[in-house]
């Protein structure tokens, strides 16, 4: 008789058997726990910024031997100069945006596309209010204004150096502003520019038929929201805090303002304070949203878009 040979076993009942088999459960993709070390730490920060403003509020509201009042607040629209520094304080905050924003934007724009090679040259331009001291600048200001009526009185010029210091709104605070938000707005704006592919834009939009002002106003401006609302977030705040240069040419801004009756009315100073910062909080705010605010934005000019 024959020997019997094994034979292997066959192909489907291989895959019958695969196919019996339970299939394995799938991973459950673990996320990460928060550490319990963030949540200190945000605890701390909280407690570092708001204890103080806490503190300060109790300063206002309470008064030993008479209990919980709020007069410091009830007085504080009443009291004298407060409406018009605050006034004043804002329009030097919304003219140095203005001004800052209408130099450093074509500039960067210009040298973005035309040469960069002059970007390092601009940055160290833009640079340098970092490097000099706000003293040594109200000193050259001061000499300059000064030098002006002497030696300018004969000419029409004398008129302008008057004009520059009208106390209603001087514009000499304006400029020494923009010369210090400079080396802000510049950091703002090149992150922006940075993230644009402003060459693709702009050659699209010209190619287009659209003119320098609508590329500008329609294509790139659009691009650089978060950058501007971040330049006139840091300028406001600059502004609104500003002190020494104020002080030393003898203007009364709200900074200023604030100082000088912290001598003879304690709790209404800490009143003040801590309303302005939360009106420097709330217009924050207001710029950060609407620097978020979503926008479509098309290379193409108004006046080629015409209906199929």
């Amino acid at each position: 008789m024959a020997a019997m040979t094994p034979t292997a076993p066959r192909a489907d009942s291989a895959e019958a058997a695969t196919a019996a088999a339970p299939a394995p459960a799938p991973a459950r993709s673990r996320r990460p726990r928060p550490r319990v070390w963030r949540g200190a730490v945000l605890a701390l920060a909280g407690a570092y910024f708001l204890l103080p403003l806490a503190a300060s509020f109790v300063f206002t509201v309470h008064v030993p031997g008479q209990g919980l009042t709020f007069e410091a607040y009830t007085e504080l629209l009443g009291a004298e100069g407060f409406t018009r520094s605050l006034l004043l304080s804002l329009g030097l905050a919304a003219a140095t945006i203005a001004l800052s924003l209408l130099l450093a934007v074509p500039a960067l724009v210009a040298v973005r596309i035309g040469s960069p090679r002059l970007r390092p040259v601009v940055e160290v331009m833009c640079m340098l209010p970092l490097v000099v001291p706000p003293i040594a600048l109200v000193t050259g200001i001061t000499t300059v204004l000064r030098w002006g009526p002497e030696h300018l009185s004969r000419t029409p010029l004398y008129q302008t150096f008057l004009a520059v210091q009208n106390p209603d709104f001087p514009v000499v605070l304006v400029l020494a502003y923009t010369v210090l938000a400079l080396p802000f707005v510049y950091r703002s704006l090149d992150a922006g520019l940075r993230a644009v592919d402003v060459p693709t834009l702009v050659e699209a939009a010209r190619s287009c038929g659209a003119s320098w002002p609508h590329v500008v106003l329609r294509v790139l401006l659009p691009n650089l929201r978060a950058s501007l609302a971040g330049a006139a977030f840091l300028t406001l705040a600059l502004v609104l805090g500003e002190f020494t240069i104020a002080s030393l040419l003898g203007f009364q801004p709200f900074a200023v303002w604030i100082v000088s009756i912290s001598g003879a009315q304690a709790r209404m100073s800490v009143a003040v304070s801590i309303l302005s910062l939360l009106i420097t909080w709330l217009l924050l705010l207001v710029l950060s949203r609407a620097g978020t605010n979503p926008t479509t934005v098309s290379a193409e000019p108004a006046t080629s878009r015409k209906e199929s």
